[in-house]
Protein backbone atom coordinates (compact mmCIF):
# COMPACT_ATOMS: atom_id res chain seq x y z
CA UNK A 1 0.00 0.00 0.00
CA UNK A 2 1.27 3.42 -0.92
CA UNK A 3 1.10 5.96 1.85
CA UNK A 4 0.50 9.52 0.63
CA UNK A 5 2.11 11.97 2.95
CA UNK A 6 0.01 15.03 3.63
CA UNK A 7 1.90 18.25 3.13
CA UNK A 8 0.92 20.88 5.64
CA UNK A 9 0.82 24.49 4.49
CA UNK A 10 3.63 26.70 5.77
CA UNK A 11 3.08 28.39 9.08
CA UNK A 12 1.18 31.63 8.59
CA UNK A 13 0.01 30.68 5.10
CA UNK A 14 -3.61 31.50 4.35
CA UNK A 15 -5.99 28.97 2.85
CA UNK A 16 -8.00 29.60 -0.30
CA UNK A 17 -11.10 30.18 1.82
CA UNK A 18 -9.15 32.66 3.91
CA UNK A 19 -8.02 34.55 0.80
CA UNK A 20 -11.57 34.71 -0.52
CA UNK A 21 -12.86 35.91 2.85
CA UNK A 22 -10.21 38.60 3.00
CA UNK A 23 -10.97 39.66 -0.59
CA UNK A 24 -14.68 39.88 0.24
CA UNK A 25 -14.00 41.99 3.32
CA UNK A 26 -11.71 44.37 1.47
CA UNK A 27 -14.20 44.73 -1.37
CA UNK A 28 -16.94 45.51 1.15
CA UNK A 29 -14.79 48.14 2.87
CA UNK A 30 -13.94 49.64 -0.53
CA UNK A 31 -17.62 49.77 -1.52
CA UNK A 32 -18.40 51.43 1.82
CA UNK A 33 -15.74 54.08 1.13
CA UNK A 34 -17.21 54.70 -2.33
CA UNK A 35 -20.69 54.97 -0.81
CA UNK A 36 -19.51 57.54 1.75
CA UNK A 37 -17.74 59.55 -0.93
CA UNK A 38 -20.76 59.12 -3.20
CA UNK A 39 -23.07 60.58 -0.56
CA UNK A 40 -20.94 63.72 -0.62
CA UNK A 41 -21.11 63.80 -4.41
CA UNK A 42 -24.90 63.35 -4.33
CA UNK A 43 -25.34 66.14 -1.79
CA UNK A 44 -23.19 68.53 -3.83
CA UNK A 45 -24.51 67.34 -7.19
CA UNK A 46 -26.13 70.65 -8.09
CA UNK A 47 -22.98 72.67 -7.43
CA UNK A 48 -20.86 70.14 -9.33
CA UNK A 49 -23.14 70.40 -12.38
CA UNK A 50 -22.88 74.19 -12.26
CA UNK A 51 -19.10 73.92 -12.15
CA UNK A 52 -19.00 71.54 -15.11
CA UNK A 53 -21.31 73.81 -17.10
CA UNK A 54 -18.55 76.45 -17.15
CA UNK A 55 -16.78 74.34 -19.81
CA UNK A 56 -19.65 75.02 -22.24
CA UNK A 57 -19.79 78.07 -24.52
CA UNK A 58 -22.38 80.71 -23.44
CA UNK A 59 -24.75 79.87 -26.31
CA UNK A 60 -24.95 76.15 -25.42
CA UNK A 61 -27.67 74.96 -23.06
CA UNK A 62 -28.06 71.68 -21.20
CA UNK A 63 -31.52 70.18 -21.57
CA UNK A 64 -33.30 67.19 -20.04
CA UNK A 65 -34.89 64.67 -22.42
CA UNK A 66 -36.12 61.80 -20.26
CA UNK A 67 -38.09 62.17 -17.04
CA UNK A 68 -35.57 60.27 -14.92
CA UNK A 69 -32.44 61.89 -16.35
CA UNK A 70 -32.07 64.31 -13.44
CA UNK A 71 -31.95 61.54 -10.86
CA UNK A 72 -29.73 59.35 -13.05
CA UNK A 73 -27.23 62.18 -13.43
CA UNK A 74 -27.09 62.76 -9.67
CA UNK A 75 -26.40 59.05 -9.13
CA UNK A 76 -23.70 59.14 -11.80
CA UNK A 77 -22.06 62.17 -10.20
CA UNK A 78 -22.24 60.44 -6.83
CA UNK A 79 -20.47 57.37 -8.23
CA UNK A 80 -17.65 59.31 -9.92
CA UNK A 81 -17.09 61.56 -6.90
CA UNK A 82 -17.27 58.50 -4.67
CA UNK A 83 -14.53 56.71 -6.61
CA UNK A 84 -12.33 59.82 -6.63
CA UNK A 85 -12.72 60.50 -2.91
CA UNK A 86 -12.38 56.83 -1.99
CA UNK A 87 -9.22 56.30 -4.05
CA UNK A 88 -6.86 56.44 -1.01
CA UNK A 89 -8.93 53.72 0.67
CA UNK A 90 -9.10 51.63 -2.51
CA UNK A 91 -5.33 51.78 -3.01
CA UNK A 92 -4.72 50.92 0.63
CA UNK A 93 -6.91 47.82 0.46
CA UNK A 94 -5.32 46.71 -2.82
CA UNK A 95 -1.93 47.03 -1.15
CA UNK A 96 -3.00 45.17 1.98
CA UNK A 97 -4.37 42.32 -0.15
CA UNK A 98 -1.27 41.83 -2.31
CA UNK A 99 1.39 42.64 0.30
CA UNK A 100 1.36 39.19 2.02
CA UNK A 101 2.32 37.60 -1.30
CA UNK A 102 5.46 39.73 -1.60
CA UNK A 103 8.82 39.31 0.04
CA UNK A 104 9.99 41.86 2.60
CA UNK A 105 12.31 43.39 -0.02
CA UNK A 106 9.49 43.67 -2.54
CA UNK A 107 7.18 45.25 0.04
CA UNK A 108 9.79 47.88 0.92
CA UNK A 109 10.25 48.58 -2.80
CA UNK A 110 6.56 48.94 -3.68
CA UNK A 111 5.10 50.62 -0.57
CA UNK A 112 6.44 54.17 -1.24
CA UNK A 113 4.68 54.14 -4.61
CA UNK A 114 1.19 53.79 -3.13
CA UNK A 115 0.96 57.55 -2.34
CA UNK A 116 2.41 58.27 -5.79
CA UNK A 117 -0.39 56.24 -7.36
CA UNK A 118 -2.90 58.52 -5.63
CA UNK A 119 -1.02 61.61 -6.83
CA UNK A 120 -0.99 60.35 -10.43
CA UNK A 121 -4.71 59.60 -10.29
CA UNK A 122 -5.38 63.16 -9.08
CA UNK A 123 -3.10 64.47 -11.84
CA UNK A 124 -5.09 62.59 -14.46
CA UNK A 125 -8.41 63.96 -13.23
CA UNK A 126 -6.93 67.48 -13.16
CA UNK A 127 -5.64 67.20 -16.74
CA UNK A 128 -9.06 65.95 -17.86
CA UNK A 129 -10.73 68.97 -16.27
CA UNK A 130 -8.24 71.38 -17.89
CA UNK A 131 -8.71 70.01 -21.41
CA UNK A 132 -12.50 69.67 -21.06
CA UNK A 133 -13.36 73.10 -22.58
CA UNK A 134 -11.09 72.43 -25.57
CA UNK A 135 -12.60 68.99 -26.19
CA UNK A 136 -16.13 70.43 -25.96
CA UNK A 137 -15.30 73.30 -28.30
CA UNK A 138 -13.76 70.90 -30.83
CA UNK A 139 -16.86 68.72 -30.92
CA UNK A 140 -19.24 71.67 -31.09
CA UNK A 141 -17.29 73.18 -33.98
CA UNK A 142 -18.84 70.53 -36.25
CA UNK A 143 -22.43 71.54 -35.53
CA UNK A 144 -23.83 73.00 -38.78
CA UNK A 145 -24.71 76.69 -38.83
CA UNK A 146 -28.35 77.31 -37.99
CA UNK A 147 -28.65 74.18 -35.80
CA UNK A 148 -29.50 74.98 -32.21
CA UNK A 149 -26.66 73.88 -29.95
CA UNK A 150 -28.43 72.16 -27.06
CA UNK A 151 -26.96 69.15 -25.26
CA UNK A 152 -28.74 66.44 -23.33
CA UNK A 153 -27.15 66.90 -19.94
CA UNK A 154 -27.19 63.15 -19.23
CA UNK A 155 -25.03 62.48 -22.31
CA UNK A 156 -22.81 65.39 -21.25
CA UNK A 157 -22.28 63.81 -17.83
CA UNK A 158 -21.62 60.43 -19.49
CA UNK A 159 -18.88 62.11 -21.49
CA UNK A 160 -17.38 63.77 -18.41
CA UNK A 161 -17.52 60.65 -16.24
CA UNK A 162 -15.71 58.52 -18.80
CA UNK A 163 -13.16 61.27 -19.48
CA UNK A 164 -12.26 61.84 -15.83
CA UNK A 165 -12.05 58.18 -14.86
CA UNK A 166 -10.11 57.25 -18.02
CA UNK A 167 -7.49 59.93 -17.39
CA UNK A 168 -7.26 59.07 -13.70
CA UNK A 169 -6.89 55.32 -14.15
CA UNK A 170 -4.53 55.42 -17.13
CA UNK A 171 -2.22 57.78 -15.26
CA UNK A 172 -1.32 54.81 -13.04
CA UNK A 173 0.67 53.47 -16.01
CA UNK A 174 4.10 54.75 -14.78
CA UNK A 175 3.44 53.46 -11.25
CA UNK A 176 2.77 50.01 -12.67
CA UNK A 177 6.01 50.04 -14.66
CA UNK A 178 8.07 51.15 -11.68
CA UNK A 179 6.46 48.50 -9.48
CA UNK A 180 7.21 45.80 -12.06
CA UNK A 181 10.81 46.98 -12.32
CA UNK A 182 11.29 46.90 -8.54
CA UNK A 183 10.26 43.26 -8.41
CA UNK A 184 12.46 42.40 -11.42
CA UNK A 185 9.81 41.80 -14.08
CA UNK A 186 10.81 44.64 -16.43
CA UNK A 187 14.00 46.63 -16.98
CA UNK A 188 14.79 49.94 -18.63
CA UNK A 189 16.48 48.13 -21.53
CA UNK A 190 13.43 45.95 -22.09
CA UNK A 191 11.16 49.01 -22.05
CA UNK A 192 13.38 50.81 -24.56
CA UNK A 193 13.32 47.81 -26.90
CA UNK A 194 9.53 47.71 -26.61
CA UNK A 195 9.09 51.45 -27.33
CA UNK A 196 7.33 51.00 -30.70
CA UNK A 197 4.83 48.49 -29.31
CA UNK A 198 4.20 50.71 -26.28
CA UNK A 199 3.59 53.76 -28.47
CA UNK A 200 1.09 51.79 -30.53
CA UNK A 201 -0.59 50.53 -27.35
CA UNK A 202 -0.77 54.05 -25.91
CA UNK A 203 -2.36 55.37 -29.11
CA UNK A 204 -4.97 52.59 -29.13
CA UNK A 205 -5.77 52.92 -25.43
CA UNK A 206 -6.00 56.72 -25.65
CA UNK A 207 -8.40 56.50 -28.58
CA UNK A 208 -10.58 53.81 -26.99
CA UNK A 209 -10.60 55.17 -23.44
CA UNK A 210 -11.54 58.77 -24.25
CA UNK A 211 -15.20 59.40 -25.12
CA UNK A 212 -16.90 61.73 -27.54
CA UNK A 213 -14.83 61.15 -30.68
CA UNK A 214 -12.90 64.41 -30.34
CA UNK A 215 -9.23 64.60 -31.25
CA UNK A 216 -8.16 66.73 -28.29
CA UNK A 217 -8.74 64.19 -25.49
CA UNK A 218 -6.90 61.18 -27.03
CA UNK A 219 -4.08 63.41 -28.26
CA UNK A 220 -3.47 64.99 -24.85
CA UNK A 221 -3.83 61.66 -23.06
CA UNK A 222 -1.54 59.88 -25.52
CA UNK A 223 1.17 62.57 -25.37
CA UNK A 224 0.98 62.66 -21.56
CA UNK A 225 1.29 58.89 -21.27
CA UNK A 226 4.21 58.82 -23.70
CA UNK A 227 6.07 61.56 -21.80
CA UNK A 228 5.46 59.67 -18.55
CA UNK A 229 6.67 56.47 -20.23
CA UNK A 230 9.95 58.05 -21.30
CA UNK A 231 10.37 59.64 -17.88
CA UNK A 232 9.74 56.26 -16.26
CA UNK A 233 12.46 54.65 -18.38
CA UNK A 234 14.94 57.30 -17.22
CA UNK A 235 13.87 56.84 -13.60
CA UNK A 236 14.15 53.05 -13.75
CA UNK A 237 17.59 53.29 -15.39
CA UNK A 238 18.81 55.61 -12.63
CA UNK A 239 17.66 53.03 -10.11
CA UNK A 240 20.11 50.64 -11.75
CA UNK A 241 17.50 48.46 -13.40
Amino acid sequence: MTVVERVEPPSGAMSLTGHLTELRNRVLWSLLAIAIGGSIGFAWGGQIIELLETALPPDVKLIQIELGDGFAVRIQIAFVVGVILAMPVLLWHVWRFIAPGLTATERRAVLPWIPMALAFFALGVTIAYVILPFAVQFLLSFVPEGVERNINFRSYLDFLSTLFLAFGVLMEFPILLVGLSRVGIVTSDRLRRSRRIVILGIAIFAAVATPGGDLVSPFVLGVTLYVLFEGTIVFIRRMGR
